[in-house]
Protein backbone atom coordinates (compact mmCIF):
# COMPACT_ATOMS: atom_id res chain seq x y z
CA UNK A 1 0.00 0.00 0.00
CA UNK A 2 0.76 3.39 -0.38
CA UNK A 3 0.83 6.61 1.94
CA UNK A 4 -0.99 10.19 1.01
CA UNK A 5 1.00 13.48 1.61
CA UNK A 6 -1.30 16.30 2.55
CA UNK A 7 1.12 18.86 1.99
CA UNK A 8 2.10 17.69 -1.37
CA UNK A 9 1.19 20.02 -4.35
CA UNK A 10 -0.71 17.02 -6.03
CA UNK A 11 -4.15 16.84 -5.16
CA UNK A 12 -4.72 13.73 -2.80
CA UNK A 13 -7.39 12.46 -5.64
CA UNK A 14 -4.90 12.15 -7.93
CA UNK A 15 -2.49 10.28 -5.46
CA UNK A 16 -5.00 7.99 -4.78
CA UNK A 17 -5.46 7.30 -8.16
CA UNK A 18 -1.64 7.51 -9.51
CA UNK A 19 -1.10 5.15 -6.10
CA UNK A 20 -3.86 2.76 -6.83
CA UNK A 21 -2.88 2.63 -10.42
CA UNK A 22 0.51 1.34 -9.74
CA UNK A 23 -0.68 -1.13 -7.32
CA UNK A 24 -3.39 -2.54 -10.09
CA UNK A 25 -0.91 -2.99 -12.57
CA UNK A 26 1.67 -3.91 -10.62
CA UNK A 27 -0.73 -6.84 -9.46
CA UNK A 28 -0.80 -6.11 -6.00
CA UNK A 29 -4.31 -5.77 -6.49
CA UNK A 30 -5.05 -8.66 -8.30
CA UNK A 31 -7.53 -8.86 -11.10
CA UNK A 32 -11.19 -10.03 -9.76
CA UNK A 33 -9.92 -9.10 -6.08
CA UNK A 34 -12.04 -6.76 -3.86
CA UNK A 35 -10.77 -3.51 -3.27
CA UNK A 36 -10.86 -1.67 -0.09
CA UNK A 37 -14.09 -0.21 0.92
CA UNK A 38 -14.34 3.50 0.49
CA UNK A 39 -14.53 3.98 4.33
CA UNK A 40 -11.74 1.73 5.52
CA UNK A 41 -9.57 3.53 2.97
CA UNK A 42 -10.09 6.63 4.32
CA UNK A 43 -10.45 5.52 7.77
CA UNK A 44 -6.58 4.33 6.91
CA UNK A 45 -5.57 7.88 5.49
CA UNK A 46 -6.91 10.03 7.80
CA UNK A 47 -9.49 12.14 4.80
CA UNK A 48 -12.85 12.26 3.94
CA UNK A 49 -14.76 9.61 2.31
CA UNK A 50 -15.95 12.17 -0.80
CA UNK A 51 -12.60 12.05 -1.57
CA UNK A 52 -11.86 8.38 -1.60
CA UNK A 53 -15.21 8.40 -3.51
CA UNK A 54 -14.21 10.58 -6.10
CA UNK A 55 -10.84 8.58 -6.72
CA UNK A 56 -12.45 5.37 -6.96
CA UNK A 57 -15.44 6.99 -9.74
CA UNK A 58 -12.21 7.63 -12.16
CA UNK A 59 -10.61 4.58 -11.43
CA UNK A 60 -13.95 3.15 -12.63
CA UNK A 61 -14.24 5.38 -15.74
CA UNK A 62 -10.56 4.23 -16.48
CA UNK A 63 -11.59 0.90 -16.46
CA UNK A 64 -9.21 -0.49 -13.57
CA UNK A 65 -12.27 -1.15 -11.00
CA UNK A 66 -15.50 -1.95 -11.62
CA UNK A 67 -18.31 -0.89 -8.74
CA UNK A 68 -20.77 -4.19 -7.85
CA UNK A 69 -24.45 -2.88 -6.51
CA UNK A 70 -23.99 -3.67 -2.87
CA UNK A 71 -20.95 -5.49 -2.95
CA UNK A 72 -18.20 -2.31 -3.38
CA UNK A 73 -15.77 -2.15 -6.19
CA UNK A 74 -13.21 -4.80 -7.24
CA UNK A 75 -10.26 -4.82 -9.71
CA UNK A 76 -11.31 -5.07 -13.26
CA UNK A 77 -9.95 -7.48 -15.91
CA UNK A 78 -8.73 -4.65 -17.86
CA UNK A 79 -5.63 -4.68 -14.45
CA UNK A 80 -4.24 -7.49 -16.37
CA UNK A 81 -2.54 -5.81 -18.89
CA UNK A 82 0.54 -4.42 -18.23
CA UNK A 83 2.11 -0.38 -17.83
CA UNK A 84 3.36 0.12 -21.44
CA UNK A 85 0.99 2.56 -23.63
CA UNK A 86 -0.89 0.90 -26.25
CA UNK A 87 1.54 1.07 -29.55
CA UNK A 88 0.54 3.82 -31.97
CA UNK A 89 -0.27 2.25 -35.13
CA UNK A 90 1.81 3.65 -38.26
CA UNK A 91 0.09 4.91 -41.55
CA UNK A 92 -1.88 2.55 -43.46
CA UNK A 93 -0.03 1.05 -46.38
CA UNK A 94 -2.73 0.52 -48.77
CA UNK A 95 -3.32 1.88 -52.00
CA UNK A 96 -3.68 5.66 -52.12
CA UNK A 97 -6.96 6.69 -52.98
CA UNK A 98 -9.96 8.67 -52.04
CA UNK A 99 -11.15 6.12 -49.31
CA UNK A 100 -7.89 5.83 -47.95
CA UNK A 101 -7.29 9.69 -47.68
CA UNK A 102 -10.66 9.99 -45.69
CA UNK A 103 -10.23 6.83 -43.24
CA UNK A 104 -6.67 6.85 -42.63
CA UNK A 105 -4.82 10.38 -43.13
CA UNK A 106 -6.31 11.65 -39.34
CA UNK A 107 -4.66 9.12 -37.72
CA UNK A 108 -1.22 11.36 -36.62
CA UNK A 109 1.92 10.35 -35.18
CA UNK A 110 4.59 11.86 -34.07
CA UNK A 111 7.53 11.58 -36.63
CA UNK A 112 5.11 11.57 -39.72
CA UNK A 113 5.32 14.16 -41.97
CA UNK A 114 2.18 15.36 -43.44
CA UNK A 115 3.54 16.87 -46.40
CA UNK A 116 0.23 16.50 -48.32
CA UNK A 117 -2.62 16.85 -45.68
CA UNK A 118 -5.04 20.27 -45.76
CA UNK A 119 -4.96 21.40 -42.28
CA UNK A 120 -2.38 23.77 -40.32
CA UNK A 121 0.01 22.16 -37.92
CA UNK A 122 -1.62 22.49 -33.89
CA UNK A 123 1.18 25.18 -32.95
CA UNK A 124 0.45 27.46 -35.89
CA UNK A 125 -2.85 27.93 -34.29
CA UNK A 126 -3.80 30.57 -31.43
CA UNK A 127 -3.14 27.82 -28.74
CA UNK A 128 -3.24 30.77 -26.17
CA UNK A 129 -6.91 32.21 -27.26
CA UNK A 130 -8.56 29.14 -27.48
CA UNK A 131 -7.54 27.88 -24.10
CA UNK A 132 -8.53 31.39 -22.52
CA UNK A 133 -12.03 30.90 -24.00
CA UNK A 134 -12.14 27.54 -22.48
CA UNK A 135 -11.59 28.82 -19.02
CA UNK A 136 -14.09 31.40 -19.21
CA UNK A 137 -16.78 28.84 -21.03
CA UNK A 138 -15.93 26.85 -17.84
CA UNK A 139 -16.68 29.51 -15.40
CA UNK A 140 -19.34 30.62 -17.57
CA UNK A 141 -21.27 27.26 -18.97
CA UNK A 142 -24.29 27.97 -19.02
CA UNK A 143 -26.84 27.25 -21.92
CA UNK A 144 -23.67 25.43 -23.70
CA UNK A 145 -25.51 22.06 -23.37
CA UNK A 146 -28.55 22.16 -24.34
CA UNK A 147 -29.89 22.02 -27.86
CA UNK A 148 -29.03 25.26 -29.61
CA UNK A 149 -30.83 27.57 -32.10
CA UNK A 150 -31.62 25.74 -35.33
CA UNK A 151 -29.86 28.20 -36.97
CA UNK A 152 -26.94 28.59 -34.25
CA UNK A 153 -25.68 30.76 -32.10
CA UNK A 154 -26.67 34.04 -32.86
CA UNK A 155 -23.95 36.30 -31.68
CA UNK A 156 -21.38 34.25 -33.54
CA UNK A 157 -23.87 34.59 -36.40
CA UNK A 158 -23.98 38.32 -35.77
CA UNK A 159 -20.34 38.58 -35.77
CA UNK A 160 -19.99 36.76 -38.99
CA UNK A 161 -22.85 39.40 -40.27
CA UNK A 162 -19.79 41.85 -39.67
CA UNK A 163 -17.08 40.04 -41.42
CA UNK A 164 -19.26 39.05 -44.44
CA UNK A 165 -19.73 42.88 -45.11
CA UNK A 166 -15.84 43.48 -44.88
CA UNK A 167 -15.93 41.30 -48.00
CA UNK A 168 -18.87 43.48 -49.13
CA UNK A 169 -21.50 40.46 -48.54
CA UNK A 170 -24.63 42.28 -46.88
CA UNK A 171 -26.10 39.05 -45.12
CA UNK A 172 -28.01 39.51 -41.80
CA UNK A 173 -27.73 37.22 -39.01
CA UNK A 174 -31.10 35.61 -40.69
CA UNK A 175 -29.49 34.75 -43.73
CA UNK A 176 -26.53 32.82 -41.71
CA UNK A 177 -26.40 29.03 -41.09
CA UNK A 178 -24.03 27.46 -38.81
CA UNK A 179 -22.91 24.46 -39.47
CA UNK A 180 -20.26 21.11 -38.40
CA UNK A 181 -17.67 22.47 -40.50
CA UNK A 182 -17.56 23.54 -44.06
CA UNK A 183 -18.12 20.02 -44.94
CA UNK A 184 -21.41 19.82 -43.86
CA UNK A 185 -22.35 23.22 -45.63
CA UNK A 186 -21.74 21.87 -48.41
CA UNK A 187 -23.60 18.22 -48.03
CA UNK A 188 -26.71 20.18 -47.44
CA UNK A 189 -26.55 22.10 -49.68
CA UNK A 190 -26.02 19.06 -52.23
CA UNK A 191 -28.79 17.63 -50.60
CA UNK A 192 -31.33 20.02 -50.96
CA UNK A 193 -30.46 21.06 -54.40
CA UNK A 194 -29.81 18.02 -56.38
CA UNK A 195 -31.14 14.25 -57.29
CA UNK A 196 -29.10 11.54 -58.16
CA UNK A 197 -28.26 11.14 -61.57
CA UNK A 198 -27.72 15.14 -61.74
CA UNK A 199 -25.30 16.90 -63.60
CA UNK A 200 -22.80 19.23 -61.45
CA UNK A 201 -20.00 20.96 -62.52
CA UNK A 202 -16.66 20.97 -60.20
CA UNK A 203 -13.26 22.74 -60.32
CA UNK A 204 -10.48 20.36 -62.03
CA UNK A 205 -8.53 19.48 -59.55
CA UNK A 206 -10.78 20.05 -57.00
CA UNK A 207 -11.32 19.63 -52.93
CA UNK A 208 -10.78 15.47 -52.64
CA UNK A 209 -13.58 15.21 -49.73
CA UNK A 210 -16.31 17.14 -51.68
CA UNK A 211 -15.52 15.56 -54.66
CA UNK A 212 -16.19 11.82 -52.80
CA UNK A 213 -19.12 13.14 -51.14
CA UNK A 214 -20.48 14.11 -54.17
CA UNK A 215 -19.60 10.47 -56.11
CA UNK A 216 -21.44 9.10 -53.05
CA UNK A 217 -24.36 10.96 -54.00
CA UNK A 218 -24.76 9.53 -57.56
CA UNK A 219 -24.29 12.72 -59.51
CA UNK A 220 -22.16 12.83 -62.05
CA UNK A 221 -19.92 15.11 -62.15
CA UNK A 222 -18.25 17.31 -64.81
CA UNK A 223 -14.90 19.44 -63.97
CA UNK A 224 -13.86 22.88 -65.31
CA UNK A 225 -10.20 23.18 -65.47
CA UNK A 226 -8.67 25.24 -63.03
CA UNK A 227 -5.97 28.14 -63.96
CA UNK A 228 -3.93 30.34 -61.82
CA UNK A 229 -6.90 33.29 -62.18
CA UNK A 230 -9.88 30.72 -61.64
CA UNK A 231 -11.58 28.50 -63.74
CA UNK A 232 -11.18 28.36 -67.56
CA UNK A 233 -14.08 30.86 -69.21
CA UNK A 234 -13.75 29.61 -72.66
CA UNK A 235 -13.58 25.88 -71.37
CA UNK A 236 -16.53 26.55 -69.03
CA UNK A 237 -18.77 27.91 -71.33
CA UNK A 238 -18.15 25.51 -73.95
CA UNK A 239 -19.25 22.50 -71.34
CA UNK A 240 -22.20 24.82 -70.51
CA UNK A 241 -23.33 23.87 -74.39
CA UNK A 242 -23.19 19.94 -73.65
CA UNK A 243 -24.58 19.76 -70.14
CA UNK A 244 -27.32 21.24 -67.83
CA UNK A 245 -25.67 21.80 -64.02
CA UNK A 246 -27.81 22.31 -61.41
CA UNK A 247 -24.95 23.95 -59.46
CA UNK A 248 -21.36 24.92 -59.43
CA UNK A 249 -19.32 24.06 -56.64
CA UNK A 250 -15.64 26.26 -56.84
CA UNK A 251 -13.13 27.16 -54.52
CA UNK A 252 -12.79 30.76 -54.97
CA UNK A 253 -9.61 31.83 -52.73
CA UNK A 254 -6.55 30.10 -52.07
CA UNK A 255 -7.68 27.46 -54.41
CA UNK A 256 -7.49 23.97 -52.81
CA UNK A 257 -5.40 22.07 -54.33
CA UNK A 258 -3.52 24.74 -56.44
CA UNK A 259 -3.74 27.52 -54.39
CA UNK A 260 -4.96 29.88 -57.34
CA UNK A 261 -7.61 32.89 -56.60
CA UNK A 262 -10.12 33.87 -58.80
CA UNK A 263 -9.46 36.97 -60.24
CA UNK A 264 -12.46 40.04 -60.97
CA UNK A 265 -12.44 39.08 -64.62
CA UNK A 266 -13.07 35.37 -63.91
CA UNK A 267 -15.38 36.11 -61.46
CA UNK A 268 -17.53 38.54 -63.66
CA UNK A 269 -17.47 35.48 -66.15
CA UNK A 270 -18.92 33.00 -63.92
CA UNK A 271 -21.38 35.01 -62.65
CA UNK A 272 -22.22 35.86 -66.77
CA UNK A 273 -22.53 32.73 -67.34
CA UNK A 274 -24.67 31.59 -64.20
CA UNK A 275 -27.14 33.70 -65.33
CA UNK A 276 -27.25 32.80 -68.56
CA UNK A 277 -26.96 29.23 -68.36
CA UNK A 278 -29.42 29.68 -65.43
CA UNK A 279 -27.18 27.84 -62.45
CA UNK A 280 -26.14 28.58 -59.06
CA UNK A 281 -22.52 28.93 -57.37
CA UNK A 282 -21.58 27.64 -54.47
CA UNK A 283 -18.98 29.53 -53.26
CA UNK A 284 -16.61 27.65 -51.03
CA UNK A 285 -14.30 30.34 -49.75
CA UNK A 286 -13.01 28.29 -46.75
CA UNK A 287 -9.45 29.94 -46.90
CA UNK A 288 -10.85 33.29 -46.57
CA UNK A 289 -9.17 34.75 -43.22
CA UNK A 290 -5.27 33.97 -45.03
CA UNK A 291 -5.63 35.96 -47.93
CA UNK A 292 -3.90 38.91 -47.77
CA UNK A 293 -5.50 42.31 -48.20
CA UNK A 294 -8.86 42.49 -48.97
CA UNK A 295 -10.41 39.78 -51.15
CA UNK A 296 -12.56 39.51 -53.92
CA UNK A 297 -15.66 37.45 -54.03
CA UNK A 298 -18.51 35.87 -56.01
CA UNK A 299 -20.79 36.52 -53.41
CA UNK A 300 -20.06 40.13 -53.21
CA UNK A 301 -20.36 40.68 -56.53
CA UNK A 302 -23.61 38.92 -56.66
CA UNK A 303 -24.87 39.37 -52.90
CA UNK A 304 -26.13 35.88 -52.79
CA UNK A 305 -29.05 36.23 -55.17
CA UNK A 306 -27.55 33.13 -57.69
CA UNK A 307 -24.01 32.70 -55.42
CA UNK A 308 -24.50 30.19 -51.82
CA UNK A 309 -21.68 31.40 -49.63
CA UNK A 310 -19.66 28.82 -47.75
CA UNK A 311 -17.01 29.36 -45.08
CA UNK A 312 -15.15 28.27 -41.63
CA UNK A 313 -12.86 28.98 -39.08
CA UNK A 314 -11.22 25.98 -39.17
CA UNK A 315 -8.10 27.60 -40.94
CA UNK A 316 -8.66 30.90 -38.69
CA UNK A 317 -9.22 29.24 -34.93
CA UNK A 318 -9.00 25.70 -34.99
CA UNK A 319 -10.44 22.56 -37.20
CA UNK A 320 -11.25 20.42 -34.24
CA UNK A 321 -14.25 22.81 -32.98
CA UNK A 322 -15.77 21.91 -36.48
CA UNK A 323 -17.71 25.30 -36.85
CA UNK A 324 -18.46 26.17 -40.59
CA UNK A 325 -21.56 28.19 -41.74
CA UNK A 326 -22.94 29.16 -45.03
CA UNK A 327 -24.90 32.46 -46.09
CA UNK A 328 -27.84 32.27 -48.88
CA UNK A 329 -30.77 33.61 -49.81
CA UNK A 330 -33.56 33.73 -46.98
CA UNK A 331 -36.10 30.90 -48.89
CA UNK A 332 -33.04 28.67 -49.57
CA UNK A 333 -31.36 29.19 -46.41
CA UNK A 334 -34.97 28.16 -44.53
CA UNK A 335 -34.68 24.72 -46.59
CA UNK A 336 -31.08 23.85 -45.19
CA UNK A 337 -32.64 24.93 -41.73
CA UNK A 338 -34.63 21.99 -42.43
CA UNK A 339 -32.21 19.69 -43.91
CA UNK A 340 -30.12 20.74 -40.93
CA UNK A 341 -32.53 19.44 -38.24
CA UNK A 342 -33.49 16.41 -39.88
CA UNK A 343 -30.06 14.87 -40.10
CA UNK A 344 -28.29 16.12 -37.20
CA UNK A 345 -30.43 18.19 -34.82
CA UNK A 346 -28.86 21.59 -34.08
CA UNK A 347 -24.97 22.21 -33.62
CA UNK A 348 -23.12 22.29 -30.70
CA UNK A 349 -23.30 25.46 -28.80
CA UNK A 350 -20.50 25.19 -26.42
CA UNK A 351 -17.89 24.88 -30.19
CA UNK A 352 -20.00 27.64 -31.57
CA UNK A 353 -19.89 29.88 -27.86
CA UNK A 354 -15.91 29.30 -28.01
CA UNK A 355 -15.42 30.84 -31.62
CA UNK A 356 -17.13 33.57 -30.71
CA UNK A 357 -15.19 34.06 -27.69
CA UNK A 358 -11.91 33.95 -29.76
CA UNK A 359 -13.55 35.89 -32.70
CA UNK A 360 -14.18 39.04 -30.32
CA UNK A 361 -10.82 38.75 -28.56
CA UNK A 362 -8.76 42.20 -29.96
CA UNK A 363 -5.23 39.78 -30.66
CA UNK A 364 -7.35 37.69 -33.36
CA UNK A 365 -6.42 40.17 -36.10
CA UNK A 366 -2.80 40.25 -35.24
CA UNK A 367 -2.96 36.43 -34.90
CA UNK A 368 -4.16 36.36 -38.45
CA UNK A 369 -1.68 38.61 -39.77
CA UNK A 370 1.43 37.07 -37.63
CA UNK A 371 -0.36 33.71 -39.74
CA UNK A 372 -0.20 34.70 -43.36
CA UNK A 373 2.93 36.13 -42.56
CA UNK A 374 4.32 32.69 -41.68
CA UNK A 375 2.16 30.91 -44.57
CA UNK A 376 4.13 33.22 -46.94
CA UNK A 377 7.67 32.75 -45.88
CA UNK A 378 6.78 28.57 -46.16
CA UNK A 379 5.45 29.41 -49.92
CA UNK A 380 8.49 30.97 -50.70
CA UNK A 381 10.65 28.52 -49.15
CA UNK A 382 8.73 25.17 -50.34
CA UNK A 383 8.83 26.67 -53.69
CA UNK A 384 12.42 27.25 -54.15
CA UNK A 385 13.20 23.89 -53.06
CA UNK A 386 10.73 22.05 -54.95
CA UNK A 387 12.54 23.95 -58.02
CA UNK A 388 15.45 22.24 -56.78
CA UNK A 389 14.30 19.16 -56.21
CA UNK A 390 13.61 19.16 -60.30
CA UNK A 391 9.52 19.93 -59.65
CA UNK A 392 7.57 22.38 -61.82
CA UNK A 393 5.27 24.85 -59.97
CA UNK A 394 1.59 25.04 -61.42
CA UNK A 395 2.25 28.68 -59.85
CA UNK A 396 3.68 30.62 -56.79
CA UNK A 397 0.18 31.53 -54.50
CA UNK A 398 2.24 33.51 -52.53
CA UNK A 399 -0.05 33.16 -49.63
CA UNK A 400 -2.15 30.19 -48.03
CA UNK A 401 -1.56 26.22 -47.56
CA UNK A 402 -0.83 24.72 -50.56
CA UNK A 403 1.10 24.50 -53.63
CA UNK A 404 0.75 22.23 -56.68
CA UNK A 405 3.89 21.38 -58.11
CA UNK A 406 4.62 18.07 -60.43
CA UNK A 407 7.96 16.53 -61.24
CA UNK A 408 9.91 18.05 -63.77
CA UNK A 409 10.38 14.35 -65.16
CA UNK A 410 7.26 13.18 -66.73
CA UNK A 411 7.34 9.73 -66.31
CA UNK A 412 7.79 9.78 -62.50
CA UNK A 413 4.33 8.28 -61.47
CA UNK A 414 3.08 10.45 -58.79
CA UNK A 415 1.13 7.88 -57.51
CA UNK A 416 3.92 5.32 -56.94
CA UNK A 417 6.20 8.16 -55.11
CA UNK A 418 3.43 8.69 -52.73
CA UNK A 419 3.04 5.34 -52.18
CA UNK A 420 7.35 4.63 -51.29
CA UNK A 421 6.76 8.03 -49.37
CA UNK A 422 3.85 6.37 -46.95
CA UNK A 423 6.15 3.27 -46.35
CA UNK A 424 8.97 6.15 -45.25
CA UNK A 425 6.53 7.36 -43.07
CA UNK A 426 5.85 10.64 -45.04
CA UNK A 427 1.93 11.45 -46.29
CA UNK A 428 2.12 12.97 -49.82
CA UNK A 429 -0.99 13.96 -51.73
CA UNK A 430 -1.00 12.40 -55.57
CA UNK A 431 -3.09 14.50 -57.77
CA UNK A 432 -5.69 11.97 -59.03
CA UNK A 433 -6.99 12.17 -56.11
CA UNK A 434 -8.02 15.83 -57.03
CA UNK A 435 -9.45 14.95 -60.53
CA UNK A 436 -13.26 14.44 -60.61
CA UNK A 437 -12.65 11.41 -62.73
CA UNK A 438 -10.41 10.14 -60.57
CA UNK A 439 -7.80 10.21 -63.71
CA UNK A 440 -4.17 9.84 -63.62
CA UNK A 441 -2.05 12.93 -63.16
CA UNK A 442 1.66 14.59 -62.82
CA UNK A 443 0.58 16.75 -60.16
CA UNK A 444 1.23 16.55 -56.65
CA UNK A 445 -0.37 18.83 -53.66
CA UNK A 446 2.09 19.92 -50.79
CA UNK A 447 0.89 21.95 -47.83
CA UNK A 448 3.94 24.31 -47.05
CA UNK A 449 3.21 24.42 -43.80
CA UNK A 450 4.30 20.79 -42.91
CA UNK A 451 7.20 21.09 -45.92
CA UNK A 452 9.96 22.28 -43.82
CA UNK A 453 11.60 19.00 -43.81
CA UNK A 454 15.04 17.59 -45.00
CA UNK A 455 13.96 14.53 -44.51
CA UNK A 456 10.81 15.43 -46.79
CA UNK A 457 12.83 16.93 -49.88
CA UNK A 458 16.14 14.24 -49.43
CA UNK A 459 13.26 11.39 -50.35
CA UNK A 460 11.36 13.13 -53.02
CA UNK A 461 14.80 14.56 -54.64
CA UNK A 462 15.98 11.26 -55.00
CA UNK A 463 12.91 9.61 -55.62
CA UNK A 464 11.52 12.04 -58.26
CA UNK A 465 14.67 11.89 -60.31
CA UNK A 466 15.43 8.01 -60.46
CA UNK A 467 15.42 6.12 -63.51
CA UNK A 468 13.54 2.48 -63.86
Amino acid sequence: MFQLDPNASEPLVAQIVNGLTRCIRSRQWRPGSRAQSIREFARVQGISTSTVVEAYDRLVAAGLLTARRGAGFFVAEAGRADSRPPAQSRMDASAISTDWLLRDIYEQREGDIYAGCGWLPESWHDLEAVSKAMRHLALHPQGSIRYGHPKGFEPLRQQLTRQLADLEVEAPPAQILLTLGASQALDLIVRRLTQPGDTVFVDDPGYSNLLSALRLRGLNLVGVPMTPTGPDAAVLEALLEQHRPQLYLTNTQLHNPTGASYSAAAAFKVLRLAERHDFLVVEDNVSADLVPGRAFTLAGADQLKRVIYVGSFSKSIAPGLRVGFVAAEPGLLDELVYHKLVSGMSTPVINERLVHSISLEGHVRKHLEHLRNRLAKAQERTCRRLENAQFKLFFEPGAGMFVWARPADPSVDTQALAQAALARDILLAPGHLFRPDQAPSPWLRFNVAHCDNDRLFTFIEAASTARP
